[in-house]
């Protein structure tokens, strides 16, 4: 194995988590609609295009986790990429808590702390990858291995998971009010890490190799939906089934292809479109998005939200300039955020090194 391909940027990989995002937004603002429209047959659509999104996120997220780590283990890095990825949960885990405390009154009712929307599941699936992944990072043939088959447990294990009561309950179902629990949405994590060991051995051609099987993998699960159906007790067939969830991964698996094949058909020193470095700021600050679009949408600033003046209010011409507009305003704050970041950066950087030059400088005095 050569290690120029495994050193190379997936950028593939922050196109689908920038579409992603921008459908989120789309989905999310759904609730501008009127109550009729949102039962109509184009919502419905959107809905099963939307279903997507989770998957890809988790997906996402377990694929960069792998990468990084099997390439920093091949260059002796190992220990300070995985605590850079621990911090980079704990600061998703942070966030998560935060969005919650924008819906609910978690000091009057610390019982919210645990309900698990995307974000905590995002974060937990991390926290549950991470120690095996870096303990398997120098094996990157083993860590494929046992992450595809956590992936295909943890995926026929779901129906069953539905009957979980008392504290794993808030962890596992929906039957306390979780939004994502980690049944079935850890699996995409795990597929997404078997990608990520791949790709970090074997570059874009043993991924494309990958996501082709994954594609086969998901068809036959999809085309086995009756027999999947009647193989447990009764269940919710779009959440927790195998089937349901094969046929996303199969989808995710596709449109990441697709945009493999877009990317390769680019020249690597080529200056970014507009349009490629739209996609590629929220690919890379999807979670300040996330944070942002949500804030914009409910939580009342001065008063004003989306969700306050014009939910469930809107007709398709509204719902849609609306959604544009949310998109401009949550593209725009990433942006700011983002200034701002490298800002503080970079007076960190001098004002250390100011600092250490006039302590040279004292000592060189002091000789």
């Amino acid at each position: 194995m050569s290690p120029a391909p495994s050193s190379e940027r997936v950028r593939a990989i922050d196109w689908l988590r920038g579409i992603a995002v921008l459908f989120m937004v789309q989905c999310h603002a759904l609730v501008l609609l009127t109550p009729e429209l949102r039962q109509s047959k184009t919502t419905k659509f959107l809905l099963m295009i939307d279903g997507l999104v989770a998957p890809a996120f988790l997906f996402a997220a377990g694929f960069a986790l792998a990468l990084l780590l099997v390439r920093s283990a091949s260059s002796g890095r190992q220990l300070d990429r995985l605590g850079r990825n621990l911090r980079r949960t704990l600061q998703v885990l942070g966030v998560a808590t935060l969005v919650n405390w924008m819906w609910f009154p978690l000091f009057r009712e610390p019982k919210w702390l645990a309900r698990l929307d995307i974000l905590h599941c995002v974060g937990l699936s991390l926290l549950l990858v991470l120690p095996l992944a870096a303990w398997l990072a120098s094996r990157p043939r083993v860590l494929r291995g046992v992450a595809l088959a956590l992936a295909l447990v943890v995926f026929f294990l779901s129906p069953l998971g539905e009957a979980v009561q008392g504290p794993w309950a808030y962890l596992l179902n929906k039957s306390t009010g979780a939004v994502f629990p980690l049944l079935p949405w850890l699996g995409f994590t795990w597929l997404g890490a078997y990608a990520g060991a791949v790709a970090g051995e074997q570059g874009r051609a043993g991924l494309i190799r990958a996501l082709l099987f994954l594609v086969g993998l998901g068809l036959a699960g999809w085309l086995a939906a009756d027999p999947l159906r009647d193989l447990y007790p009764e269940h919710r067939f779009f959440v927790t089934n195998p089937s349901n969830a094969a046929e996303r991964w199969m989808w995710v698996s596709l449109v990441l292809l697709g945009l493999m094949g877009l990317e390769r058909r680019m020249a690597s020193n080529a200056e970014p479109s507009r349009v490629r470095r739209f996609v590629e700021t929220f690919g890379t600050a999807s979670m300040s998005a996330y944070f942002f679009h949500e804030a914009l949408l409910y939580f009342h600033i001065f008063g004003f939200s989306f969700e306050k003046v014009w939910g469930g209010r809107s007709g398709w011409g509204q719902y849609a300039l609306l959604t544009v507009v949310l998109i401009a305003l949550t593209y725009g704050l990433c942006l700011a955020l983002d200034a701002a970041q490298n800002a503080v950066r970079r007076a960190g950087r001098f004002l250390g090194e100011t600092l250490s030059g006039a302590f040279g400088e004292k000592i060189a005095r002091t000789e």
